[in-house]
């Protein structure tokens, strides 16, 4: 195995396809960590909004802030 993942020596069809097996996995495990992340990140929007409105803001207002809170969470804009 060690001698596999030695790079010096590799050529890149043969890093290819001992990558390519773990790509499925690697792709679940972001996008769980991802959903986990957004999920994370509503909740505290609904806390955040549920706050403004105990404050004393208007619906209206406590929802457009909201949104800009979230959009800090938005991770598509960061990597596309």
């Amino acid at each position: 195995m060690v001698k596999e993942l030695d790079n010096r020596n590799m050529d890149p069809i043969k890093m290819f396809g001992i990558l390519i097996p773990r790509a499925p996995g690697l792709i679940f495990r972001f996008g769980k960590i991802f959903l986990m992340f957004k999920r994370q990140a509503n909740k505290g929007g609904k806390t955040f909004k549920k706050e403004l409105i105990k404050q004393g803001l208007d619906k209206k207002t406590a929802k457009g802030l909201t949104e800009k809170y979230l959009e800090g969470s938005n991770l598509s804009k960061y990597i596309f």
